[in-house]
């Protein structure tokens, strides 16, 4: 039966061990927005648009 208990709290410390691990990796991911497009860009969509609709 202690063995069995051991066993147990080896499993529950590794869990938490690859949770705590997880959970520090998201917190230190770097995150990007991205640029606003340009104009230009715009004018692009939209007349890849009217070219769809034709």
């Amino acid at each position: 039966m202690l063995v069995v208990i051991i066993i147990c709290a080896l499993v529950i410390l590794f869990v938490l061990g690859l949770s705590l691990m997880t959970i520090n990796k998201g917190y230190n991911y770097k995150h990007t927005v991205d640029p606003i497009p340009e104009k230009g860009t715009d004018d692009e969509n939209s007349q890849d648009k009217e070219k769809q609709e034709d």
